[in-house]
């Protein structure tokens, strides 16, 4: 943190505007040697010429803002330089910014670390954030900028609130109980741990369905081999993503596409048809076949009305949902018992399927009316952890104050570390891996 840093916390490559952010002690004075006069007054832009210092050769006419910490995304002094986005300019001006004493290139996440070292932001936001970044659906915007605005921070906040008054009913029962007290403290503190408990409860509920909406609703597509699965998946992508092949056992690995339907990101698995083979590199397909029908939130078990006797579902195949898809519906016996009749070659039902996969979809994840909070299985762990202490205190512990105190004691500190104020040091490089420079 005593280093001042620099990126591009704009996109890569060409483009009309790029914006190069610095932080730290140094920002300011990184900022008038470019420009060679005093900075603006903090927050007004202003336009300036950008010099190389070490031989006076002009980068770029820029906007430049100046802006004084803490009230920053940082919390620490920033400059931001409005450039033009060729390669160019913003390779001269980072050039130039690396040869100043004190600065050096941020590592990836390091303007939102300090962020959070310096109470910008907590960690459930930190979160948000990058969820954000990396949203590519509607109901993933949603729910990351949520996150992101503190949504989750602020019941945080909330519960720990109510939970430090209840502790401290409970201390008073303890330290002063020899004195005259007001009747009703112990249940007054009850009442609000229950109540606590219970929105925890709902919250932590709402978990799963934040994670697939953050990951994406997972769907194998299923069947023997030649009944259209990878035809099935191409339409559904809408491009060729899969082999088609009248050879059988042409899928061999798995072929993944993902999908926005309706908000709520789809991933479909084109899979290996399943039969008895002898082929070892094709029974390790059916084999991870197997295993990603088990993983799924959906299957979709695919069988050909071409074929007069088409396979029903395998004995002791896993999955969570099922829907069974007649292919060849153009060609094939279309009384044949199935959910949804389909044809990939003609295109006819494939609305319906995909209508079918939205539904299910939003009906597994949700977060379109925001009562999602939880995106995360880090998250779902730490409200957890909180909720079994504060069960244990109104159930176990409440006839004894001082081992009902400690419970609550022990809920609070997990409510510590969701947000990121205790124990969280060594989840803390895992979390900022994945962020990209810049931000």
């Amino acid at each position: 943190m005593e280093d001042t840093v620099f990126a591009l916390s704009s996109g890569q490559g060409r483009a009309g505007i790029a914006v190069i952010r610095v932080s730290g002690d140094r920002a300011r004075l990184a900022l008038e040697t470019l420009t060679g006069r005093v900075a603006p007054p903090s927050r007004r832009a202003s336009v300036r010429r950008l010099v190389d210092p070490a031989n006076g050769e002009q980068l770029d006419e820029a906007l430049v803002l100046w802006l004084t910490g803490p009230a920053t995304v940082t919390g620490e002094d920033m400059a931001e330089l409005h450039v033009h986005g060729s390669r160019a300019v913003v390779g001269g001006v980072l050039d130039a910014l690396g040869a100043l004493e004190g600065l050096r290139l941020a590592e990836p996440g390091e303007f939102t670390r300090r962020a959070f070292a310096n109470g910008r932001m907590d960690l459930t936001q930190v979160e948000g954030l990058a969820d954000l970044i990396d949203a590519e659906t509607a109901g993933q915007r949603r729910l990351a900028l949520a996150q992101a605005q503190g949504a989750l921070a602020a019941r945080c906040s909330e519960w720990r609130t109510r939970l430090v008054r209840a502790l401290a009913l409970v201390e008073a029962e303890i330290d002063f109980s020899d004195e005259e007290l007001p009747d009703g403290l112990d249940d007054q503190a009850l009442s609000m741990v229950m109540g606590v408990a219970q929105e925890i409860r709902e919250v932590v509920a709402t978990g799963p369905r934040g994670e697939l909406m953050r990951d994406g609703v997972q769907v194998a597509i299923l069947g023997p081999p030649n009944v259209g699965k990878s035809s099935l998946l191409n339409r559904l992508a809408g491009r060729e993503a899969a082999i088609v092949s009248d050879i059988s056992g042409t899928t061999r690995d798995i072929v993944e596409v993902t999908l926005d339907l309706g908000g709520v990101p789809v991933v479909l698995a084109d899979t290996a048809g399943l039969r008895e083979t002898d082929d070892p590199v094709e029974r390790e397909g059916i084999s991870r076949a197997r295993a990603r029908a088990s993983a799924s939130d959906i299957a979709v078990w695919v069988i050909d009305l071409a074929d007069p006797a088409p396979p029903v579902w395998p004995e002791g195949l896993q999955a969570a949902r099922r829907v069974v898809v007649g292919n060849k519906g153009d060609v094939g016996d279309t009384s044949f018992p199935c959910d949804l009749v389909v044809s990939a070659t003609s295109g006819s039902g494939m609305d319906d399927l995909e209508r079918f996969l939205a539904d299910a979809a939003q009906d597994l994840a949700g977060g379109a009316d925001g009562s999602t909070l939880v995106s995360r299985v880090r998250q779902r762990e730490a409200l957890g952890d909180c909720l079994a202490c504060l069960d244990r205190a109104c159930e176990e512990a409440w006839g004894e104050a001082a081992l009902a105190g400690e419970e609550i004691r022990l809920g609070l500190r997990a409510l510590g570390r969701l947000v990121g104020r205790v124990d969280v040091d060594d989840i803390l490089d895992v979390i900022f891996r994945d962020f990209c420079i810049g931000k």
